[in-house]
């Protein structure tokens, strides 16, 4: 599901070009879409060779592609999934990029005390979420799955470029930082590509904006209501910036009277309750997409001293209100 829409309508009309802006005649327009990561990836660009722009794009989701044949849970061929296969029985030797990225990822688990956490794959499993819709597992399941999951299993050797796991049934799920590196990555492309302006989307879960479109400033990006998706809640203004969401609504089932999101609190176990979107704004996807599920999981109080630690970030908390269904809390 589309968590947010953009467009680069209206931009050319009755706005004047600041000093040094390409004029929009000087700049050729492109749009595309491909199915990449189990998402459509969409790329809005303005280039100056219009014959060279679809090329260029085309090269950009080829990236993404390539990120997901590394970093896949899913592709029993990909190099992660040789880590989840053998990691628990030998230490694993990983590709340095994987490896960085893998100790990167490791980092926000410890920067958030948890809440961000990539062994969560056993809980996702238990709960339903890995293939499907959800389901409430039984104590029995939970408590087998919490036994595998947390940071203290992963052992990373940097002078060997080694990962080992410290018993069978951890395994790695990068999904819930990986979609927003593939966005970094084709973004770097473009710009080694001298692509003027660019908004590239995750399926709407990560979006960056680079530069601006012609005659404008910067991006509009509509954030979507977190109870009605045919409506915007308001508009976000986007420059060299990653806009990164996690919603409650994305993946979830009801038992019981109460709604069970995919976003899961690794440290209890159960999904994480009492927010109904986080969106965080930074400097790129890759961390937007890490902190939008560390923020969901914390919430607005407990999320305050991690926040207060980093750097060009911010928070926006969609919070349920009896009233008129949602209100906003922004930290930065």
């Amino acid at each position: 599901m589309t968590r947010f829409a953009w467009s680069a309508a209206a931009f050319w009309l009755g706005v004047s070009l600041p000093a040094g802006h390409d004029s929009p005649s000087a700049l050729h327009h492109y749009v595309a879409g491909r199915i990449s990561m189990a998402c459509e990836y969409a790329i809005e660009a303005y280039g100056r060779d219009g014959d060279a722009l679809p090329h260029l794009v085309d090269e950009a989701f080829d990236e993404v592609d390539r990120i997901d044949r590394l970093m896949s849970h899913y592709k029993a061929a990909s190099p992660l999934s040789q880590i989840n296969r053998e990691a628990a029985q030998h230490p694993v030797t990983v590709e340095p990029e994987l490896f960085d990225f893998i100790a990167d990822a490791m980092r926000y688990h410890r920067d958030s005390d948890g809440a961000f956490d990539i062994t969560v794959g056993p809980l996702m499993k238990a709960w339903g979420f890995f293939r499907g819709e959800g389901r409430m597992p039984s104590e029995e399941e939970l408590a087998d799955a919490r036994r595998h999951v947390g940071g203290a299993h992963v052992t990373l050797d940097s002078a060997s470029s080694t990962i080992a796991f410290d018993e069978p049934g951890v395994e790695l799920d990068l999904g819930g930082i990986a979609k927003g590196y593939a966005v970094d990555r084709a973004v770097a492309l473009l710009k080694r590509r001298q692509i003027a302006a660019a908004l590239v989307s995750a399926g709407g879960s990560t979006i960056y904006a680079l530069g601006a479109p012609p005659g404008a400033d910067r991006w509009e990006v509509g954030l979507q209501d977190p109870i009605d998706a045919r409506r915007v809640a308001f508009t976000i203004p986007l420059k060299d910036r990653a806009l990164s969401v996690a919603g409650s609504s994305e993946k979830a089932f009801e038992a019981g009277g109460v709604t069970y999101s995919h976003i899961m609190d690794p440290r209890t176990g159960r999904p994480a309750q009492g927010v109904l979107t986080v969106a965080v704004l930074a400097s790129t996807g890759t961390a937007g997409d890490a902190l939008d599920n560390a923020f969901f999981v914390l919430g607005p109080e407990r999320g305050r001293a991690y926040l207060n630690r980093l750097h060009d970030t911010e928070v926006i908390f969609f919070l349920p209100d009896a009233r008129r269904g949602w209100t906003v809390v922004r930290a930065k």
